[in-house]
């Protein structure tokens, strides 16, 4: 069940990183790189690249927090509460990712380019917010797995 659960949040992963590429082929605007917003869109990728290689940690350190929970039956009410937090972090940070690459549709270059560019601008900021919450949610989890 375990491998199960692995693997399809691998695929979930994979799958939603090719959504992303898709994008930068298809929403992009023109393929010659010539499109005044390719540098907002551009920024807004190498965020989201930064930030995906994570969700594998994401996932690793809710599994050991979990583990940790359950191997250790006599575990003090306020500490497996904390754990229990931070699995709830951990997951928001994992929810925010997924959601803001399944929203994430740049303007074709048919659009006024001035609304592409406050479109991508205001995305670029959530991926930002994403990937500070995701930073967070991991060290925090790093810190109190390592407490075991």
């Amino acid at each position: 069940m375990n491998s199960l659960f692995k693997i399809l949040f691998l695929a979930l992963i994979l799958t939603a990183c090719g959504k992303s590429t898709e994008h930068s082929d298809h929403d992009n605007g023109s393929s010659d790189g010539d499109s005044p917003n390719e540098a907002l869109y551009n920024q807004a990728m190498e965020v989201h690249d930064e930030v995906m290689p994570r969700m594998n940690d994401i996932y690793k350190l809710k599994k050991d927090l979990q583990e940790q929970i359950a191997n250790t039956p006599d575990m003090v009410v306020e500490r497996k509460n904390q754990l229990v937090q931070i699995i709830s972090n951990l997951d928001s940070a994992n929810d925010a990712m997924m959601d803001w690459m399944h929203k994430f549709n740049p303007l074709p270059d048919s659009v006024e380019q001035e609304q592409a560019r406050e479109y991508l601008e205001g995305e670029i900021e959530r991926v930002k917010k994403v990937r500070t919450l995701v930073n967070e949610s991991i060290e925090k989890a790093k810190a109190e797995a390592s407490k075991n």
